[in-house]
């Protein structure tokens, strides 16, 4: 009998709950400390509500536009006639997409946007990280006043010297010697790059000074002390230790090139891009569906064949960004435009 007290005696007390844990510390509390607590669980279960509420707005706000194409890409020019279809189309279809693609002649000015996007990436990153490693690391005259042009390529548009740069490639050469005429070649879109002047180069230079101003001194030093001179140095230190930058800017330049629409509107007159087909969808669904460049087409039906086209232009941006959104996020955030 004795053993079996002091078993008892020394057994462990019975854990509480949670719930029990925490009427047990009220009770030991003051009524003002009470109402305190009850204050502030009232107010974190009221910020939880209203976070979820302007979090889920702007989410709806952001995807409206995605969630408006897929609607509209998959019903019949019927659906948009009908006061009752709102968001679920009646009658789902796959004719509006096979009639977009052979409207774009998507396949073929794929392949042509793709092949000026990389061609053209690749130079502009290239280019403007040597720029913005220059910029970073060496001193030398006229440094802030060529830095002031990077900055004044970001802030002035590139409508304001569209006409010189067309008049440039128009009679592009030596005067009294050559002339050449560039228009309507990829040339005018990878001479730009190749001399980090393309689409937003000013910004790409920006992003490669902050992010090599952010290294330590001491990778170069090291380099220098085993006989690398300074060009080596960049190629075998810098550049490994820059990957995220260096994809960050072609995530960027990739993205600004598939976009645009005015820069090669100005140079190409039959090279076919993606956003040259996309502005001209309506005259293409004329020529192509209807054989006939004149017909009236329903501003109400013209929707679906739009909103498939641009959901056809921006699908292969959004799936490359799904598979490179973590490195992209990283080379912003290192990079040293945030914070």
């Amino acid at each position: 009998m004795a053993e079996e007290a002091v078993k008892t005696n020394t057994a462990e007390p019975r854990k509480l709950s949670k719930r029990a844990l925490k009427q047990e510390r009220m009770k030991n509390l003051s009524a003002g400390e009470r109402r305190y607590l009850m204050r502030l669980a009232v107010k974190e279960k009221v910020w939880k509500v209203f976070r979820f509420v302007i979090l889920f707005g702007l989410g709806f706000v952001i995807m409206y536009p995605l969630i408006y194409m897929i609607s509209c890409a998959f019903r019949e020019k019927a659906d948009m006639s009908d006061p009752t279809v709102m968001w679920i189309p009646r009658h789902y279809t796959f004719d509006v997409i096979t009639e977009t693609l052979d409207a774009m002649d998507y396949w073929e000015t794929l392949g042509t946007t793709l092949l000026l996007n990389i061609g053209c990436s690749l130079f502009q990153v290239i280019s403007c990280s040597v720029t913005g490693y220059g910029f970073a690391r060496f001193k030398f005259r006229g440094k802030k006043l060529l830095f002031g042009i990077v900055i004044m390529m970001i802030l002035v548009p590139h409508q304001v010297i569209s006409l010189p740069l067309y008049t440039q490639f128009r009679y592009f050469g030596i005067k009294g010697l050559f002339s050449l005429n560039l228009i309507d070649t990829k040339l005018t879109m990878y001479l730009p790059a190749m001399t980090a002047n393309g689409i937003r180069a000013g910004l790409m230079i920006l992003i490669f000074r902050q992010f090599f101003k952010g290294m330590p001194r001491e990778l170069e030093d090291a380099a220098y002390i085993d006989g690398c001179g300074p060009f080596m140095t960049f190629v075998r230190v810098m550049v490994p230790n820059a990957a995220s930058a260096f994809l960050t800017v072609f995530l960027f330049s990739v993205v600004w090139y598939w976009n645009d629409y005015y820069v090669s509107s100005t140079f190409f007159t039959n090279t076919k891009t993606i956003a040259i087909m996309l502005s001209n969808l309506e005259n293409e669904l004329k020529a192509t569906l209807f054989d006939d460049p004149t017909v009236q087409i329903s501003p109400r039906e013209q929707i679906v064949w739009k909103e498939a086209g641009c959901l056809l232009s921006i699908a292969p941006v959004l799936l490359m960004y799904v598979f490179l959104q973590k490195h992209f996020t990283e080379g912003i955030e290192r990079s040293g435009l945030v914070g």
